[in-house]
């Protein structure tokens, strides 16, 4: 019995001892890595920078008052379309007291020059009419009269638009109605009916009746960073998203390229603005939030590699290309001329083939 017991733990002590010969031998053997490898691919590649912003109208024009008063009627609201010259509101003016009653007497004293006037004139016709006075007194005499009917008419017309605004006589020229300047749509209308509105003067700006906005000719405007101001230009294309619009694009034209800069968060930006193509079938609403896509730089069906794959050293670039794979994978660093990059591929200019195998990121084990 203890004879078969002292060969089973030979058996087992030499057991260990293989395995653990064998497997300090698996260690201390060299490690083969295995890398996936890349052959060139033909491919357009863009680079592009996004500027953010809005959509506006080219112009919006404040409509305003040309008499100061209250707002006695208001015939549109906003999101109407209107035509050049239709009425938006009305204005009552309240006169000023003393203006008011300096045109009362003015009229009074015109009625009595009126008054006067017309009895002197009816005594010189009646003298005309019996030869007691000459032609020339007569016709001197009708001048006379006819000046204080109209003095006593400007005064009347006076008093009457220091009290309404507005005479009978013009009233198709009334400044108590405030029409608008241009067709458009109407984007906002911040008065009501019974605010009180004064005209624009050299001290004051002037109440605003209405916000009028033509909406078929809209721009972006937005603002890039100073690091790739001096790659655009006037004219560029520009594809823009709108974030209410997520599944549209439209096509803009670069028009504007702000020559200041203005500091925002420690970096220069500029302002640009770009005018937009909107197809009638779509509806953009004044201060919608876009993004304006610009491209840089464009190279079309040219030689690629992914970046990763690149080793850069100073000013010159290299690549691994294999030159064996049996038994082992070999590589052979080679010196190569690229071009573009939009951040993930890379143009390679010379150097390497559409055949090459590029050796890429390491094979992991499964």
């Amino acid at each position: 019995m203890k004879k078969y017991l002292k060969i089973a733990l030979l058996v087992v002590v030499a057991a260990i001892f293989i395995f653990t010969f064998v497997f300090l031998y698996q260690k201390s053997k060299p490690k083969i890595t295995v890398y996936e490898t890349i052959t060139p691919a033909v491919a357009d590649l863009e680079k592009t920078t996004v500027a953010t912003g809005k959509v506006e109208p080219r112009d919006e024009i404040l409509i305003k008052p040309q008499i100061s008063g209250i707002i006695d009627e208001l015939y549109k609201e906003a999101g109407q379309s209107i035509r050049k010259g239709e009425v938006i509101a009305k204005v009552k003016v309240i006169p000023e007291l003393g203006t008011l009653n300096s045109a009362e007497s003015r009229v009074r004293l015109a009625e009595l020059n009126a008054k006067q006037g017309e009895t002197d004139f009816a005594r010189i016709e009646k003298l005309f009419e019996d030869k007691l006075v000459s032609r020339e007194d007569y016709e001197k005499a009708e001048v006379s009269v006819k000046q204080v009917r109209e003095e006593l008419q400007t005064a009347k017309d006076n008093l009457e638009i220091v009290k309404e605004g507005i005479t009978k006589s013009s009233a198709s020229f009334s400044s108590t109605l405030i029409r608008s300047t241009i067709d458009g749509l109407i984007l906002d209308v911040p008065v009501k009916a019974g605010n009180s509105v004064i005209m624009s003067n050299t001290f004051n700006d002037g109440t605003t009746i209405a916000t009028v906005a033509n909406m078929n000719d809209l721009i972006f405007k937005g603002k890039i960073d100073e690091t790739e101001v001096g790659r655009v230009h006037e004219g560029m294309p520009v594809k823009l998203t709108i974030g209410a619009l997520q599944n549209l694009s439209f096509e803009a034209i670069l028009e504007y390229i702000s020559p200041k800069g203005v500091e925002e968060n420690g970096a220069n930006q500029f302002e640009i603005k770009a005018a937009i193509q909107v197809p009638d079938t779509v509806m953009i609403r004044s201060g919608y939030s876009a993004n304006a896509e610009i491209v840089l730089e464009r190279a079309e069906k040219a030689l690629t590699l992914p970046e990763s794959t690149i080793e850069f050293s100073g000013d010159s670039t290299f690549v691994y290309v294999m030159t064996d794979s049996v038994p082992a994978q070999k590589f052979e660093r080679k010196q190569v001329k690229v071009g573009m990059s939009d951040g993930i591929k890379i143009v390679i200019k010379d150097g390497v083939d559409g055949k090459a195998k590029v050796r890429g990121a390491e094979k992991k084990d499964k």
